[in-house]
């Protein structure tokens, strides 16, 4: 009988700690690295051999929205094909737990139009008829499914809040009673018990930039200071977890960072509960007047840190438009008029997109739309496409300023034209989130205390395909610039996560650390279509997405079994669920 199930022969090893890199061998057995250093291919049952390619620990995204998907895609893709073997689900306060049997539709609901999750698919993919009400059934049920990678789970607010004040309760923001309140306390920590990571939340106030199916603010949104600190409180006596929270009730956190009234708030989460804080998102800017939000924003956060705040950022890196129809966007949500013109039926919008009196306020309030994270200036985008309308070919191609300033109006008023004259399913091109500069998303990646990443995964699946960041970050970052160095690279992609997060047997290559491992050929490396996106009908109720796969990485490994062989699916479900804070489970930071 072998030794080893298998050993990964002559690569060059990139650990994930920021040591330098070394040439040597890696013995898998029983899902974990048994041993490292030189090793005789006779005591393996398989070998890989890795002479030329890089081999290093997968990487970690904390930022996803695969709850749904991972029902019918065990592989959490895209970011499966991009060397992720964990990720984190339960963001921004959205997830399908706590539910009544009564609220299960109305928490699908809240995923369609904030995460263009479609409706349909998660009704088709997940069923209605759940097995579970309470956090800890949600884990139980999660542990139970195939999975291709590790999954963490945060306790998301929104269905908290609706689970103990009601839907109208906590989309009113009410206050919760003593008793309400101790009642979430409990859920919270009865969670935490049972594994889950710490909590997650959006706070954007009542003009919401994610907003409900309905354009109203999520619960999150507008739950009061005193809720949100009665967590931290409990985070803090129980002396573990993690938060994830995108927060600007006050200002703009997409495109200048929190001002300077949200940011006292997020100090104080961060010194009552003295737990990390992953604080989304920080963009780098090629607008004008935003060149240095990076920098400021980056001067915040390490300015926490000096003061024992523990305040990560989380960054965007991944060049990527959006591409998108007036059919499905909801991305200016944070103007109300906006907001309320993209809502409804295909019927419904159009109307509303053609309503003189509308459109002026929509243009009235261009000043209150975040721009910067969703694609830039509106006068900016492309005219993709324009199906089934050959009349409106003339515009492909061209930019909203352009067309606009030809034809002698205001480039909403062009965009919305164009849009309602091509059914609102004209295509639009944004320009890539955040910065094509090398140089200023260096800046942001290289600090000690931001995290790569912002996915997005499993979210946003017919505008953009975020969870290729991985695979972008060493192409463009690491080969193509030299921005980071592969050993800074993995550190961020892998060590620093999941040592942020609290999973810390994880997101490095250690004799006796979980075999979450990649293998790939560093100069060919790539996203593809490295520039654009594919059209897939992989969804169920027929529904499709755009994605963008891999290619380089010859082995994706994950507890020690291979998943991806040569961007093939081997059909393996190794992944398990990582439950944090449990006896026999992974340590806390």
């Amino acid at each position: 009988m072998a030794k080893y199930d298998t050993v990964i022969k002559n690569g060059t090893i990139i650990d994930g700690t920021g040591l330098p890199r070394i040439t040597g061998d890696i013995a898998v057995k029983d899902g974990k690295i048994a041993k490292m250093g030189r090793i005789d291919v006779a005591d393996a049952e398989e070998v890989i051999d890795a002479t030329g390619l890089i081999v290093a620990p997968g990487f970690v995204d904390l930022h996803t929205h695969y709850d749904a998907q991972v029902h019918w895609d065990p592989y959490c893709t895209i970011s499966g094909w991009h060397g992720v073997t964990s990720v984190a689900i339960g963001n921004c306060g959205f997830g399908f737990a706590p539910a009544r049997k009564e609220s299960r539709e109305r928490l699908l609901q809240m995923m369609v139009r904030t995460e263009q999750i479609p409706y349909d698919t998660m009704v088709a993919g997940m069923g209605l008829d759940w097995d579970w009400e309470s956090l800890p059934e949600w884990m139980d049920h999660l542990d139970a499914l195939p999975k291709g990678v590790n999954l963490l789970s945060y306790v998301p607010l929104n269905p908290l809040l609706v689970y103990v004040l009601g839907i109208e309760g906590a989309k009113a923001g009410r206050q919760a009673t003593p008793d309400e309140q101790g009642e979430m306390n409990r859920l919270i920590d009865e969670a935490m018990d049972a594994g889950m990571m710490g909590f997650s939340f959006q706070r954007f106030g009542k003009n919401s930039i994610q907003s409900d199916f309905d354009g109203t603010p999520m619960p999150t949104d507008v739950m009061p200071d005193e809720t949100i600190l009665a967590f931290s409180d409990l985070l803090g006596k129980r002396g573990d977890g993690f938060i994830q929270l995108l927060n600007a009730k006050n200002g703009d956190a997409v495109s200048s960072g929190a001002q300077n009234e949200d940011r006292l708030f997020i100090e104080e989460i961060a010194r009552r509960t003295g737990r990390p804080i992953l604080f989304n998102a920080l963009i780098a800017s090629d607008t004008k007047g935003e060149e240095n939000v990076h920098n400021e924003t980056m001067a915040w956060i390490d300015s926490c840190f000096e003061r024992g705040l523990r305040v990560y950022g989380q960054a965007v890196t991944v060049r990527a438009p959006f591409i998108f129809t007036l059919e499905d966007w909801n991305l200016y949500d944070s103007s109300p008029s906006w907001s309320v013109a993209t809502v409804g039926t295909l019927e419904e919008r159009t109307a509303k997109l053609s309503d003189p009196e509308i459109r002026k306020q929509m243009i009235a309030e261009e000043g209150k739309l975040v721009t910067t994270g969703v694609g830039g200036p509106i006068e900016g985008i492309i005219i993709e496409d324009t199906p089934g309308y050959p009349e409106l070919k003339k515009y492909h191609g061209r930019t909203l300023g352009d067309i606009a300033k030809e034809e002698g109006k205001h480039h909403i008023d062009a965009m919305l034209d164009i849009g309602v004259a091509g059914g609102l399913k004209v295509l639009y091109r944004t320009a890539d989130i955040g910065s094509n500069d090398p140089k200023k998303v260096g800046e942001l990646v290289r600090n000690q205390h931001v995290i790569p990443g912002l996915s997005d995964g499993g979210a946003h699946t017919r505008f953009f395909t975020g969870g290729s960041f991985t695979t972008e970050l060493l192409t463009w970052l690491v080969r193509e610039t030299g921005q980071l160095t592969l050993e800074q690279a993995h550190f961020r992609l892998s060590y620093l996560p999941a040592q942020a997060a609290g999973f810390t047997d994880r997101g490095f290559l250690r004799e006796g650390a979980p075999a979450d491992i990649i293998v790939y050929d560093f100069q060919n490396l790539r996203r593809t279509p490295e520039v654009d996106y594919e059209i897939a009908h992989d969804f169920p109720a027929n529904e499709w997405r755009r994605i963008q796969r891999a290619e380089g990485y010859r082995w994706i490994m994950v507890n020690g079994q291979v998943t991806f062989k040569d961007g093939v699916c081997t059909g393996a479900t190794p992944g398990e669920l990582l439950r944090l804070n449990r006896v026999g489970t992974s340590a806390q930071a």
